[in-house]
């Protein structure tokens, strides 16, 4: 399938599986008349093939070392796309960052690390599902930091478009969205 028909059959699937309308409190507190909820198809077998080897394709040809972001949205992409990128010979190892260390155990805020494995001195591409402000994303690239790592990119399957470009851009981070929110508006 090519790259366009790739993209228009994962935006079918977004809107049929993870668009809907109807008033939502967002993660920012913000009311909505729309919402995406993107774990349905991100644990969907042709949609989680799709999202990865479209954000794949999106990263390809940056060196990045590593792919994450805050749990629970950051889970299932960096999952999927670290087996891709495997498959197509060109590794991204993936983590994911607590919202909250767990009170027992080693007590991680990053997780998915091996023993010895940092991610001090690496290039990161924090991913996220969907994104409104930014702020979600921000705890995850403010985690990174605290762990030596040099966050290249933030990157969200789909994006609101209500403040996270101006966030990223203040804050010098690139930013890049799959989809945004207008795609599924317009129609």
């Amino acid at each position: 399938m090519s790259k366009s028909a790739s993209r228009a059959r994962l935006a079918e699937i977004i809107r049929k599986r993870s668009f809907g309308r109807g008033e939502i409190t967002l993660a920012s507190g913000r009311k909505s008349d729309f919402y995406f909820n993107l774990k349905p198809t991100m644990l969907d077998p042709e949609g989680a093939t799709l999202l990865a080897e479209l954000t794949y394709e999106a990263l390809k040809d940056g060196s990045y070392d590593f792919i994450g972001g805050l749990e629970m949205g950051a889970v299932p992409l960096a999952g999927a796309i670290a087996q891709i990128s495997w498959i197509k010979g060109h590794p991204i190892a993936a983590f994911f960052v607590r919202k909250k260390p767990k009170e027992h155990g080693a007590r991680l805020a990053i997780e998915g690390l091996a023993n010895g494995e940092s991610l001090q001195g690496k290039r990161i591409v924090v991913v996220e599902d969907v994104t409104t402000t930014g702020g979600s994303a921000l705890k995850a690239v403010e985690a990174v930091r605290e762990a030596g790592g040099e966050v290249a990119l933030v990157l969200t399957m789909v994006d609101r478009e209500e403040g996270a470009s101006e966030t990223f851009a203040q804050a010098g981070l690139p930013f890049h969205a799959l989809y945004k929110a207008t795609e599924f508006l317009q129609r």
